[in-house]
């Protein structure tokens, strides 16, 4: 991975970019158990076990034909994109890019804020660092800060890093896991506490959604609270995102169905590890046996001032890796092995954030200034690791680096995305079947059940965790403020892109007309109001424009007109002394007009353009302009022309009559 999304991208094993991948995914590992109970208390390995069967009969199905529609990794976005185009589309991504852009941003804070409390929880730590290191809000901006620091010098080559990193963390938390589910096993009157507990009620919830007790009660419970272990579905977009970097095949990289092979079998491998440890977690975590309940426990008062914080709060793993535990549950873990512990989770974190600004840097540039919806420096690396940091470092003191707090947000921007790729895929499916490719009914009722599933998870997330779709409404907010505002301020630029020819001939016509610069008028031309005839006969009889001057006509027929560069379709024909060019797919008429004649007058005298008066009231000619590219032609191709030809002399004229 690179700097820029640009460029000729390397090809790399399937297991190395599911490590990739994984410092995201696998990292929630460092907080999603203290998550886990604070959201489903002693229920919290029923609730995980849901999870898991979502994960692997929803999300991975569902993703697996994300990636079998997306090989040049643009994900379920892009997917959505491609589906529907116009205004329409783009509103649709614009919203998806602030729920993204939520994922990533959150990812990053609340990766930090968990790495700050593992390290200012450390003994070692405690004891030699200066007492403003202690605040685990300032630790999180330091992270920050580096992080940000570390994208400014340039972030190249990162797959062996994670490799490591990934590799190290998952072996040390395997090791803090089946050591304590072995415990369990050898001492059954734990577990047999934690049955009597769930069999008469005892669920350590503030307010549990069903009253009564025993196991079909706490089943039904855990199938309403899985929801807010949502945290533990994510990875799978960022999976489908960077399938550019698997590689196909030994003979060949680029084979794009063995890349998609292959990150089907990294999505599912990933999965699969992933709901060993999910389950594991929450076994020995979220039992209240090796861990008491009070130690996952966190008050507030009605200001959102902690009153009190259990010492396994964000750090359950580390907190068994230390030793901390009332129970003897390996000679192995104490202060030593716990610090080690920690260096590996704060890394793996610390990392995690990397991913997701790697994240937020491809997109950003992939999507908004394509659409003139971003600033030209959004294209740029440094301005943006710049903004995004700052960003970064507000929503940390906004949440004053709570991880739980910023649980909701990160679950809302997950959801919502794998609602879309679920959405995306069921009406993918319903177009290939309208032009005879076949899924089956039995596919698509599994699919759309899952829609179903994720869009009650999605809802059920929002209106538990209301905080997490009021700072995505934030960020979508921001995006489409700052897209308005960059598509009208962009809007005099020129805008083109290149011209392309309906064929060989229409080629070679155009080069003819542009190298000979004979003809000196261009009239844009509305076809079926009149004749060109008549209208040749007007321009020339209210201009006073002689006959031995030959004329160019133009017609203009519109493409997508919410696409901001223009790659107009020309094609050109000669009737008797008259040229007719036929310009389609175009999204801006002004812009279009401007171009040709712009590239017509290279060569030789600049040409005369000529108009009719544009007629309506000024505000409904400027929306016309900004959304359909149309509006007061004359003038805008005049304010064009003008920027982009300083040279008087050279420049197109414009006249009006």
């Amino acid at each position: 991975m690179s700097e820029s999304s640009h460029g000729q991208h390397h090809h790399y094993a399937w297991w190395l970019i599911m490590c990739l991948c994984g410092v995201d995914y696998f990292s929630t590992l460092g907080y999603q158990p203290s998550i886990a109970f604070e959201g489903a208390g002693t229920l919290a390995p029923l609730a995980t076990l849901v999870l898991v069967l979502v994960t692997l009969f929803g999300a991975y199905p569902v993703y697996s034909y994300v990636a079998g529609q997306t090989p040049d990794g643009v994900g379920s976005i892009g997917m959505i994109e491609r589906l529907v185009s116009g205004w329409k589309g783009k509103i649709g991504v614009l919203f998806l890019i602030g729920f993204a852009a939520t994922d990533f941003v959150i990812t990053k804070t609340l990766s930090a804020a968990d790495a700050a409390a593992h390290l200012i929880s450390n003994s070692i730590f405690a004891g030699n660092a200066p007492p403003w290191a202690h605040n685990q809000v300032a630790m999180a901006v330091v992270l920050l800060l580096l992080l940000g620091a570390m994208f400014l010098k340039g972030y190249s080559e990162v797959v062996g890093i994670a490799t490591v990193l990934v590799i190290v963390f998952l072996g040390l938390s395997f090791l803090i896991i089946v050591s304590g589910l072995w415990h369990l096993i050898t001492h059954p009157a734990l577990l047999q506490h934690w049955f009597a507990e769930i069999a008469s009620g005892s669920y350590h919830l503030h307010e549990a959604p069903l009253e009564g007790h025993g196991l079909w009660v706490a089943l039904g419970i855990s199938l309403l609270i899985f929801p807010k272990l949502a945290l533990g579905l994510s990875g799978f977009e960022t999976g489908v995102l960077l399938i550019h970097l698997v590689r196909g095949s030994d003979e060949n990289p680029d084979d794009e169905q063995a890349r998609i092979a292959n990150t089907r079998r990294l999505m599912l491998t990933a999965a699969l590890i992933m709901s060993f440890f999910l389950i594991g977690s929450s076994l020995v975590t979220g039992t209240n046996t090796i861990i008491p309940a009070d130690d996952l426990r966190m008050e507030k008062d009605d200001a959102g001032e902690i009153l009190f914080k259990g010492k396994a709060l964000d750090r359950a793993l580390a907190y068994v890796a230390h030793g901390e535990s009332p129970l003897a549950v390996s000679p192995l873990f104490g202060p030593i092995f716990g610090t080690i512990y920690d260096i590996s989770t704060i890394l793996i974190l610390w990392f995690a954030g990397a991913s997701a600004m790697a994240g937020l840097l491809n997109m950003v540039p992939r999507y908004l200034p394509r659409y003139g919806m971003a600033p030209e420096w959004a294209s740029a690396y440094r301005p943006l690791v710049i903004a995004f940091t700052v960003i970064n470092l507000l929503v940390t003191w906004a949440f004053k680096a709570d991880v739980t707090a910023q649980g909701g947000a990160y679950a809302t921007g997950v959801l919502v995305l794998m609602t879309s790729a679920c959405i995306a895929s069921l009406v993918h499916m319903q177009h290939e079947a309208s032009e005879g490719v076949d899924h089956g009914p039995l596919k698509r009722i599994a699919f759309a059940l899952i829609t179903l599933v994720f869009i009650y998870t999605t809802i059920t997330n929002i209106s538990e965790r209301p905080d997490g779709i009021i700072i995505a409404s934030m960020f979508i907010a921001s995006v489409l403020v700052i897209s308005i505002v960059s598509r009208v301020w962009r809007s005099q630029e020129l805008r083109h892109k290149e011209f392309r020819f309906a064929d060989d001939s229409a080629r070679m016509l155009w080069t003819d007309i542009c190298a000979e610069g004979a003809f000196r008028v261009l009239v844009p031309h509305r076809p079926g109001h009149r004749s060109l005839d008549e209208k040749e006969a007007e321009i020339r009889q209210r201009h006073r424009i002689p006959a031995e001057v030959p004329i160019v006509f133009l017609e203009v027929h519109y493409g997508d007109t919410s696409e901001f560069q223009n790659a107009p379709i020309l094609s050109a024909k000669q009737e008797g002394e008259r040229f007719v060019i036929v310009a389609r797919d175009v999204v801006s008429v002004s812009h279009t007009i401007a171009q040709i004649a712009i590239e017509m007058s290279k060569s030789g005298t600049p040409l005369d353009v000529v108009f009719g008066w544009s007629q309506g009231s000024s505000l409904k000619l400027a929306l016309e302009f900004l959304l359909f590219g149309q509006g007061d032609v004359p003038n805008v191709v005049y304010d064009l022309v003008e920027k982009a030809v300083p040279d008087q002399a050279r420049r197109p004229t414009v006249l009006v009559g």
